[in-house]
């Protein structure tokens, strides 16, 4: 199944893309994504557990079940003044 991914913030500067298109095996829960993006970028593991995720604009947890089509937006902490 395919879905898109759309990053945010220190997660976009770290893959350098604002979002993919990404293919999973039917039954992909959300920490699926989460392992394959540590994969290519080990850091992002630091920000597991404070970051936001959302599928399909909901906040979801990394056992989230992903279907066909869906939207995930990977939303870390932001800082400033």
């Amino acid at each position: 199944m395919k879905v898109k991914v759309k990053y945010f913030a220190v997660c976009h500067e770290m893959f350098g893309r604002e979002e993919e298109d990404m293919e999973l095996p039917e039954g992909a829960v959300l920490m699926d994504i989460l392992k394959r993006l540590e994969a290519e970028v080990p850091e992002i593991a630091e920000f597991y557990e404070v970051m936001q995720m959302a599928v399909n604009w909901e906040y979801a947890t990394e056992q989230t079940k992903l279907s066909e089509g869906d939207e995930i937006a990977l939303i870390p902490p932001v800082t400033g003044g």
